[in-house]
């Protein structure tokens, strides 16, 4: 009888921890426990931190409500791009090729100060026409440049900002789907509606879920531009902060803190969803 071999050594858990974890991560949770560290045992920090992180909420708002509208917006322009419809293309290619083109910043300044005292005007201007109806008039007449606040100004031009750049990403995962899906869909008797509405879309959607994460984290970071319009978000309360106390590097040291925190947990979130996707959906 012949003697057994001697078991195989069992690697130590945590060393197939740390053999799987990439080693990015590790050094950013190593930045982040530093940064905390200071913020719970340092009084100056744990100031800072409490006056920026009011910024959080509106932050996020601004982002959540701007990717929703960038998202329907993109969504049928997308749907434009790849339509039959010679007006229906030609309008949503000079519109995504005309707004691709202005760079953010420029963009929320023009909407904010252009646009949308333009659109008041129009709005006082249908209140004037429509004075026979009293009480509907009345509030359109009077409504003032004022009463358009920063926040909704800002998030009006990042939905038309990035509408414009995920109309792409929609139009590139809708003509990835096999012309043989669409033509036995026609032979099931769909119309062209039903078939990009019940066979296209769903797949087109999950093919192009990781670059919509992935301009969800980059949409989380272009909010900070809101700050040039006075709104309180992250950047805004930071800017604030710093003037008042010339505390510069230890105030944008929290606000870095607090971005990095937020998209580097959306796109470990995003990666996780490429990884659990499967592979015929990508």
């Amino acid at each position: 009888m012949s003697a057994s071999s001697p078991p195989a050594p069992t690697r130590h858990a945590a060393y197939n921890f740390f053999e799987r974890v990439p080693y990015w991560l590790l050094a950013a949770l190593f930045l982040g426990v530093i940064m905390a560290w200071r913020i719970v045992t340092d009084e100056s920090y744990a100031t800072i931190f409490t006056a920026v992180a009011k910024g959080v909420g509106v932050t996020v708002y601004v982002t959540v409500v701007a990717y929703a509208g960038a998202l329907l917006l993109g969504l049928l322009v997308g749907l434009a791009r790849v339509s039959k419809n010679r007006v229906l293309y030609e309008v949503a290619t000079f519109y995504v090729e005309i707004i691709r083109g202005v760079p953010m910043l420029v963009l929320l300044l023009y909407i904010a100060f252009v646009l949308a005292p333009a659109l008041v005007f129009a709005i006082n201007w249908i209140g004037v026409q429509l004075a026979g109806l009293g009480p509907i008039a009345k509030p359109l007449a009077e409504f003032r440049v004022r009463d358009f606040d920063y926040a909704t100004r800002a998030i009006i031009a990042l939905i038309v900002g990035y509408s414009a750049f995920l109309s792409e990403i929609f139009r590139a995962g809708i003509e990835s789907i096999e012309r043989g899906q669409v033509e036995a869909a026609y032979s099931l008797g769909m119309s062209r509606w039903q078939a990009m509405r019940l066979v296209v879309l769903p797949q087109a959607i999950r093919r192009v879920l990781p670059p919509l994460g992935n301009d969800f984290i980059a949409m989380l970071k272009d909010s900070s531009l809101v700050s040039v319009l006075g709104v309180p978000d992250i950047t805004q309360m930071g800017k604030v902060y710093a003037a008042s106390t010339f505390m510069y590097f230890e105030t944008y040291n929290i606000v870095a803190f607090l971005y990095l925190s937020m998209t580097i947990v959306l796109s470990l979130l995003v990666r996780w969803m490429e990884r659990r996707m499967p592979q015929n959906a990508r």
